[in-house]
Protein backbone atom coordinates (compact mmCIF):
# COMPACT_ATOMS: atom_id res chain seq x y z
CA UNK A 1 0.00 0.00 0.00
CA UNK A 2 1.42 3.26 -0.78
CA UNK A 3 1.26 6.62 1.34
CA UNK A 4 -1.11 8.32 -0.68
CA UNK A 5 -3.25 4.99 0.57
CA UNK A 6 -2.32 4.19 4.21
CA UNK A 7 -2.87 7.84 4.86
CA UNK A 8 -5.68 8.33 2.76
CA UNK A 9 -8.06 9.69 5.41
CA UNK A 10 -5.36 12.48 6.25
CA UNK A 11 -4.63 13.37 3.05
CA UNK A 12 -8.56 14.18 2.38
CA UNK A 13 -8.73 16.22 5.65
CA UNK A 14 -5.40 18.34 4.59
CA UNK A 15 -6.98 18.98 1.52
CA UNK A 16 -10.30 19.87 2.85
CA UNK A 17 -8.41 22.25 5.24
CA UNK A 18 -6.43 23.57 2.65
CA UNK A 19 -8.59 24.58 0.16
CA UNK A 20 -11.12 25.74 2.60
CA UNK A 21 -8.08 28.52 3.54
CA UNK A 22 -7.72 29.51 0.33
CA UNK A 23 -10.82 29.98 -0.19
CA UNK A 24 -11.53 32.09 3.54
CA UNK A 25 -8.50 34.36 2.54
CA UNK A 26 -8.33 34.83 -1.52
CA UNK A 27 -11.67 35.14 -3.55
CA UNK A 28 -11.02 32.02 -5.89
CA UNK A 29 -14.30 30.39 -4.91
CA UNK A 30 -15.72 30.49 -9.27
CA UNK A 31 -12.33 29.60 -10.18
CA UNK A 32 -11.75 26.72 -7.69
CA UNK A 33 -15.55 25.76 -8.68
CA UNK A 34 -14.60 25.31 -12.53
CA UNK A 35 -11.89 22.80 -11.59
CA UNK A 36 -14.50 20.32 -9.53
CA UNK A 37 -16.09 18.66 -11.68
CA UNK A 38 -13.51 17.85 -14.65
CA UNK A 39 -10.78 16.73 -11.83
CA UNK A 40 -13.75 14.16 -10.50
CA UNK A 41 -14.14 13.07 -14.02
CA UNK A 42 -10.86 12.49 -14.77
CA UNK A 43 -10.70 10.83 -11.02
CA UNK A 44 -13.63 8.62 -12.33
CA UNK A 45 -12.23 7.70 -15.64
CA UNK A 46 -8.76 6.55 -14.27
CA UNK A 47 -10.93 4.23 -11.78
CA UNK A 48 -12.70 2.80 -14.32
CA UNK A 49 -9.41 2.25 -16.34
CA UNK A 50 -8.61 0.06 -13.87
CA UNK A 51 -11.62 -2.53 -14.37
CA UNK A 52 -11.56 -5.60 -15.91
CA UNK A 53 -14.58 -7.08 -17.52
CA UNK A 54 -13.35 -10.51 -17.54
CA UNK A 55 -13.11 -10.40 -13.62
CA UNK A 56 -17.06 -11.40 -13.94
CA UNK A 57 -16.24 -14.56 -15.27
CA UNK A 58 -14.75 -15.83 -12.00
CA UNK A 59 -18.08 -14.77 -9.98
CA UNK A 60 -19.29 -17.97 -11.30
CA UNK A 61 -17.07 -19.78 -8.75
CA UNK A 62 -18.35 -17.93 -5.44
CA UNK A 63 -22.29 -17.46 -6.74
CA UNK A 64 -23.24 -17.52 -2.98
CA UNK A 65 -20.70 -14.47 -2.01
CA UNK A 66 -21.34 -12.76 -4.83
CA UNK A 67 -25.34 -13.47 -4.74
CA UNK A 68 -24.66 -12.11 -1.23
CA UNK A 69 -23.15 -8.76 -1.87
CA UNK A 70 -25.68 -7.96 -4.27
CA UNK A 71 -28.48 -8.10 -1.66
CA UNK A 72 -26.50 -6.60 0.81
CA UNK A 73 -25.18 -3.74 -0.81
CA UNK A 74 -28.17 -3.00 -3.38
CA UNK A 75 -31.38 -4.02 -1.13
CA UNK A 76 -30.47 -3.96 2.51
CA UNK A 77 -28.18 -0.96 2.21
CA UNK A 78 -30.23 1.37 0.57
CA UNK A 79 -33.36 0.74 2.91
CA UNK A 80 -30.66 0.99 5.77
CA UNK A 81 -29.83 4.48 4.42
CA UNK A 82 -33.55 5.62 3.79
CA UNK A 83 -34.04 4.24 7.76
CA UNK A 84 -31.10 6.52 9.07
CA UNK A 85 -31.65 9.30 7.24
CA UNK A 86 -35.41 9.79 8.27
CA UNK A 87 -34.65 8.44 12.16
CA UNK A 88 -32.05 10.86 12.32
CA UNK A 89 -31.66 13.54 9.80
CA UNK A 90 -35.49 14.31 9.66
CA UNK A 91 -34.40 17.90 9.86
CA UNK A 92 -31.35 18.13 7.23
CA UNK A 93 -33.11 17.34 3.33
CA UNK A 94 -29.43 17.96 2.31
CA UNK A 95 -27.73 15.98 4.89
CA UNK A 96 -29.88 13.05 3.81
CA UNK A 97 -29.38 13.63 0.36
CA UNK A 98 -25.48 13.16 1.13
CA UNK A 99 -26.10 10.47 3.59
CA UNK A 100 -28.29 8.62 0.51
CA UNK A 101 -25.71 9.16 -2.30
CA UNK A 102 -22.92 7.76 0.09
CA UNK A 103 -24.30 4.82 1.40
CA UNK A 104 -26.17 3.83 -2.29
CA UNK A 105 -22.96 3.50 -4.00
CA UNK A 106 -20.87 0.02 -3.23
CA UNK A 107 -16.67 1.24 -3.26
CA UNK A 108 -15.49 0.03 -6.70
CA UNK A 109 -11.68 0.63 -6.12
CA UNK A 110 -10.34 0.92 -2.59
CA UNK A 111 -12.33 -1.85 -0.65
CA UNK A 112 -9.45 -4.24 -3.15
CA UNK A 113 -6.72 -2.78 -1.06
CA UNK A 114 -8.27 -3.83 1.96
CA UNK A 115 -9.59 -6.84 1.35
CA UNK A 116 -5.85 -7.76 0.41
CA UNK A 117 -5.37 -6.21 3.92
CA UNK A 118 -7.56 -8.99 5.12
CA UNK A 119 -6.50 -11.57 3.31
CA UNK A 120 -9.77 -11.41 1.60
CA UNK A 121 -10.00 -13.79 -2.05
CA UNK A 122 -8.94 -11.20 -4.16
CA UNK A 123 -10.93 -12.93 -7.63
CA UNK A 124 -14.11 -12.52 -5.69
CA UNK A 125 -13.82 -8.99 -4.77
CA UNK A 126 -12.56 -8.45 -8.41
CA UNK A 127 -15.46 -9.91 -9.66
CA UNK A 128 -18.02 -7.97 -7.55
CA UNK A 129 -16.25 -4.86 -8.66
CA UNK A 130 -17.76 -4.64 -12.22
CA UNK A 131 -21.34 -5.94 -11.03
CA UNK A 132 -21.58 -3.13 -8.37
CA UNK A 133 -20.23 -0.51 -10.99
CA UNK A 134 -23.44 -1.47 -13.31
CA UNK A 135 -26.03 -1.72 -10.99
CA UNK A 136 -24.94 1.57 -9.35
CA UNK A 137 -25.05 3.33 -12.74
CA UNK A 138 -28.44 2.22 -13.41
CA UNK A 139 -29.86 2.20 -9.69
CA UNK A 140 -28.52 5.59 -8.12
CA UNK A 141 -31.59 7.66 -10.16
CA UNK A 142 -33.86 5.35 -9.13
CA UNK A 143 -32.77 5.10 -5.12
CA UNK A 144 -32.37 9.07 -5.50
CA UNK A 145 -36.19 9.40 -6.56
CA UNK A 146 -37.83 6.71 -4.27
CA UNK A 147 -35.86 7.23 -1.45
CA UNK A 148 -34.65 10.45 -0.93
CA UNK A 149 -38.63 11.55 -1.26
CA UNK A 150 -39.48 15.48 -0.69
CA UNK A 151 -35.26 15.59 0.34
CA UNK A 152 -34.39 15.00 -3.41
CA UNK A 153 -36.24 17.90 -5.07
CA UNK A 154 -35.04 17.39 -8.65
CA UNK A 155 -36.80 15.98 -11.64
CA UNK A 156 -35.40 12.05 -13.34
CA UNK A 157 -33.93 14.14 -16.22
CA UNK A 158 -31.52 15.97 -14.59
CA UNK A 159 -30.38 13.28 -12.53
CA UNK A 160 -29.80 10.87 -15.54
CA UNK A 161 -27.93 13.91 -17.20
CA UNK A 162 -26.05 14.31 -14.20
CA UNK A 163 -25.36 10.33 -13.89
CA UNK A 164 -24.79 10.24 -17.91
CA UNK A 165 -21.96 13.26 -17.66
CA UNK A 166 -20.53 12.09 -14.34
CA UNK A 167 -20.16 8.33 -14.97
CA UNK A 168 -20.68 7.00 -18.12
CA UNK A 169 -18.78 9.58 -19.71
CA UNK A 170 -16.21 8.70 -17.70
CA UNK A 171 -16.42 4.86 -18.21
CA UNK A 172 -16.76 5.12 -22.48
CA UNK A 173 -13.12 6.91 -21.85
CA UNK A 174 -11.53 4.19 -19.79
CA UNK A 175 -13.29 1.65 -21.78
CA UNK A 176 -11.89 2.95 -25.24
CA UNK A 177 -8.76 3.84 -23.33
CA UNK A 178 -8.18 0.28 -22.04
CA UNK A 179 -9.24 -1.23 -25.62
CA UNK A 180 -7.26 1.31 -28.07
CA UNK A 181 -3.93 0.44 -24.87
CA UNK A 182 -4.32 -3.83 -26.00
CA UNK A 183 -5.02 -2.93 -29.39
CA UNK A 184 -1.77 -1.34 -30.04
CA UNK A 185 0.82 -1.78 -27.47
CA UNK A 186 -0.62 -5.23 -26.22
CA UNK A 187 -2.73 -6.32 -23.28
CA UNK A 188 0.99 -6.59 -21.07
CA UNK A 189 1.21 -3.13 -21.96
CA UNK A 190 -2.07 -2.05 -20.76
CA UNK A 191 -2.19 -4.10 -17.10
CA UNK A 192 1.19 -3.12 -16.75
CA UNK A 193 1.55 0.47 -17.50
CA UNK A 194 -1.74 2.00 -18.20
CA UNK A 195 -3.46 0.45 -14.83
CA UNK A 196 -0.63 1.57 -13.09
CA UNK A 197 -0.69 5.02 -14.23
CA UNK A 198 -4.06 5.25 -13.76
CA UNK A 199 -3.78 4.01 -10.56
CA UNK A 200 -1.54 6.29 -9.39
CA UNK A 201 -3.33 9.35 -10.44
CA UNK A 202 -6.71 8.71 -8.77
CA UNK A 203 -5.82 9.79 -5.66
CA UNK A 204 -3.97 13.24 -6.67
CA UNK A 205 -6.97 13.89 -8.43
CA UNK A 206 -9.32 13.17 -5.67
CA UNK A 207 -7.94 15.76 -3.55
CA UNK A 208 -7.55 18.02 -5.82
CA UNK A 209 -11.32 17.99 -6.70
CA UNK A 210 -11.93 18.21 -3.35
CA UNK A 211 -9.52 21.13 -2.26
CA UNK A 212 -10.83 23.09 -5.02
CA UNK A 213 -14.57 22.08 -3.84
CA UNK A 214 -13.70 23.50 -0.47
CA UNK A 215 -12.27 26.53 -1.66
CA UNK A 216 -15.18 26.75 -3.67
CA UNK A 217 -17.73 26.65 -0.84
CA UNK A 218 -16.01 27.63 1.51
CA UNK A 219 -18.53 30.21 3.04
CA UNK A 220 -20.49 27.27 2.48
CA UNK A 221 -18.86 25.33 5.27
CA UNK A 222 -17.73 27.94 7.39
CA UNK A 223 -22.12 28.50 7.85
CA UNK A 224 -22.57 25.37 8.01
CA UNK A 225 -19.99 23.01 9.98
CA UNK A 226 -22.19 22.48 12.97
CA UNK A 227 -24.28 20.96 10.92
CA UNK A 228 -22.08 18.29 9.15
CA UNK A 229 -21.68 16.86 12.88
CA UNK A 230 -25.40 15.45 12.60
CA UNK A 231 -23.66 13.18 9.78
CA UNK A 232 -21.52 11.14 12.57
CA UNK A 233 -24.58 9.36 14.27
CA UNK A 234 -25.95 7.81 11.50
CA UNK A 235 -21.99 7.38 9.48
CA UNK A 236 -21.48 5.52 13.05
CA UNK A 237 -24.58 3.75 13.13
CA UNK A 238 -23.81 2.48 9.54
CA UNK A 239 -20.33 1.34 9.79
CA UNK A 240 -21.51 -0.48 12.88
CA UNK A 241 -24.35 -2.21 11.55
CA UNK A 242 -23.31 -2.94 7.83
CA UNK A 243 -19.99 -5.37 8.96
CA UNK A 244 -22.02 -7.17 11.44
CA UNK A 245 -24.87 -7.99 9.02
CA UNK A 246 -22.03 -9.21 6.30
CA UNK A 247 -20.42 -11.02 9.31
CA UNK A 248 -23.96 -12.86 10.41
CA UNK A 249 -24.94 -13.61 6.29
CA UNK A 250 -21.27 -15.08 5.67
CA UNK A 251 -21.85 -17.55 9.09
CA UNK A 252 -25.32 -18.46 7.50
CA UNK A 253 -24.07 -19.11 4.11
CA UNK A 254 -20.68 -21.16 5.53
CA UNK A 255 -18.27 -18.94 3.42
CA UNK A 256 -14.73 -19.83 3.71
CA UNK A 257 -13.03 -17.21 5.39
CA UNK A 258 -11.31 -15.63 2.32
CA UNK A 259 -14.55 -15.35 1.07
CA UNK A 260 -16.01 -13.48 4.44
CA UNK A 261 -13.30 -11.00 4.23
CA UNK A 262 -14.43 -10.18 0.68
CA UNK A 263 -17.88 -9.71 1.88
CA UNK A 264 -17.37 -7.77 4.72
CA UNK A 265 -15.17 -5.22 2.80
CA UNK A 266 -17.60 -4.82 -0.57
CA UNK A 267 -20.38 -4.81 1.74
CA UNK A 268 -18.57 -1.88 4.25
CA UNK A 269 -16.77 0.25 1.92
CA UNK A 270 -18.70 3.05 0.07
CA UNK A 271 -17.88 5.09 -3.75
CA UNK A 272 -17.53 8.72 -2.05
CA UNK A 273 -16.19 10.02 -5.58
CA UNK A 274 -19.00 8.79 -7.19
CA UNK A 275 -21.53 10.13 -5.04
CA UNK A 276 -19.39 13.23 -4.82
CA UNK A 277 -19.52 13.59 -8.50
CA UNK A 278 -23.01 12.99 -8.99
CA UNK A 279 -23.98 15.48 -6.45
CA UNK A 280 -21.74 18.07 -7.73
CA UNK A 281 -23.56 18.08 -10.98
CA UNK A 282 -27.36 17.13 -10.31
CA UNK A 283 -27.57 19.78 -7.10
CA UNK A 284 -25.03 22.46 -8.07
CA UNK A 285 -27.30 24.98 -6.12
CA UNK A 286 -26.85 22.73 -2.63
CA UNK A 287 -23.43 22.80 -1.82
CA UNK A 288 -23.61 21.03 1.17
CA UNK A 289 -25.03 17.78 -0.09
CA UNK A 290 -21.64 17.46 -1.82
CA UNK A 291 -19.61 18.90 1.28
CA UNK A 292 -21.30 16.28 3.30
CA UNK A 293 -19.92 13.50 0.93
CA UNK A 294 -16.73 14.60 1.91
CA UNK A 295 -17.25 13.82 5.57
CA UNK A 296 -17.58 10.28 4.79
CA UNK A 297 -14.47 8.88 4.14
CA UNK A 298 -12.80 10.86 7.05
CA UNK A 299 -14.53 7.93 9.32
CA UNK A 300 -15.08 5.68 6.52
CA UNK A 301 -11.43 4.95 5.79
CA UNK A 302 -9.99 4.76 9.43
CA UNK A 303 -13.25 1.87 10.08
CA UNK A 304 -12.15 0.12 6.82
CA UNK A 305 -8.11 0.00 8.26
CA UNK A 306 -9.21 -1.73 11.55
CA UNK A 307 -12.07 -3.92 10.28
CA UNK A 308 -9.17 -5.14 7.57
CA UNK A 309 -7.02 -6.36 10.95
CA UNK A 310 -9.80 -7.30 13.00
CA UNK A 311 -11.31 -9.40 10.02
CA UNK A 312 -7.45 -10.64 9.48
CA UNK A 313 -6.81 -11.63 12.89
CA UNK A 314 -10.24 -13.62 13.24
CA UNK A 315 -10.48 -15.47 10.20
CA UNK A 316 -6.65 -16.74 10.62
CA UNK A 317 -7.64 -17.72 14.35
CA UNK A 318 -10.46 -19.72 13.00
CA UNK A 319 -8.82 -21.26 9.70
CA UNK A 320 -5.82 -22.78 11.88
CA UNK A 321 -8.11 -24.17 14.45
CA UNK A 322 -8.47 -27.71 14.35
Amino acid sequence: MSTLEKFQSLFVAAAALCGLCAGLLWPIGDAAGHLVTPALMLMLAAVFAQVDAAHVREAGAARRVVLASLVLNFVVTPLLAWGLGAGLLGGAPDLRIGLLLLLVTPCTDWYLVFTRLGRGHMGVAAAVLPINLVLQLLLLPAYVLLLGGEAAMIDTGTLVEAVLLVLVVPLAAAVLARWSAARWKGAAWRDEVLVDRASGAVLPLLYLAVAAMFAWQARTVVGHGGALVALVPPLAVFFVVAPLLAVLTARLLRLPGDQRVALVMTTVARNSPIALAIAVVAFPDRPLIAVALVAGPLLELPVLSLLSRVVRVREGARDSSP
